[in-house]
């Protein structure tokens, strides 16, 4: 679906990267997700907030091809598709970074980034090929890191997420799903993260952030969606809704406000 907008005047249509419409999930007698929707747009941060058990990870998950919806549709870039598969999403344009990273703290920054896609010539690695690249996309990024022969197992918890996200762009992914990327860490280091997800979206991409951060969440998102009990309770463009209303719409008590979708 399209959204239409005015600027100078003028009508014109934003066409989402991503749409799920009426997508339903249960797991025997858990009802995980029931019909929600959600559009993600190039160029945007969507923040998805709610409290555990409410379906935002298995929405995530929907997306990134880890589950399968037992009902409802997604499309992307107008088409329909089945992800039926992480490989798929992948395939799709669709990255995903989970909470555990799933980094090799042995191996060198370089070496995590170009895991099972190293460069290779005449049946040698091409070590300074790789490493002139990932200096290239963190400097793109704008993303501070010591030297890129440095082990992960070293970095600090705000590096570690930097490498994650970083090892995805060397796909050219159009969607980037992040789970609670700044869990655990320190203020300092979750403003590095944050600015890196500014870089993401000023790049074009359309990024999905899950968050308990609730101020973050306000600080970096473009729209932010509420998740409660498997249903999305609404979808606010972030300057129309306080953080009062975001904690009584996850918590699901009355106010005077009237929920509002976008």
């Amino acid at each position: 679906m399209s959204e239409i907008s005015p600027q100078s005047g003028a009508a014109y249509v934003r066409t989402p990267l991503v749409s799920m419409r009426d997508v339903s999930k249960q797991f025997q007698a858990v009802r995980a997700l029931s019909h929600v929707d959600m559009d993600i747009y190039p160029g945007e941060v969507i923040g998805i907030v709610g409290d555990n058990g409410s379906g935002k990870s298995t929405l995530v998950k929907a997306l990134a091809g880890v589950y399968t919806p037992d009902s409802g549709s997604i499309t992307f870039e107008g088409r329909p598709v089945t992800i039926s598969s992480p490989v798929v999403a992948q395939d799709l344009g669709i990255a995903t970074v989970f909470q555990d990273l799933a980094l090799s703290g042995n191996l060198s920054i370089v070496a995590n980034l170009f895991l099972g896609r190293e460069y290779s010539k005449n049946g040698f690695l091409s070590d300074h090929l790789m490493e002139d690249e990932a200096v290239k996309l963190f400097r793109t990024l704008k993303a501070r890191m010591p030297s890129i022969r440095t082990r992960v197992a070293d970095l600090s918890g705000g590096q570690k997420q930097s490498v994650a996200i970083a090892r995805t762009m060397l796909g050219n992914p159009k969607v980037i799903l992040l789970d609670e990327p700044t869990s655990a860490l320190s203020v300092s280091q979750s403003a590095e993260v944050l600015n890196l997800i500014q870089s993401l979206r000023d790049r074009g991409l359309g990024v999905v952030v899950i968050s308990h951060n609730l101020a973050e969440v306000q600080a970096i998102a473009d729209r932010i969606m509420v998740m409660r009990l498997g249903t999305c309770v609404g979808t606010f463009h972030t300057p129309d809704i306080s953080y009062v209303r975001l904690v009584s719409l996850i918590t699901g008590s009355t106010g005077d406000e009237a929920p509002a979708r976008f």
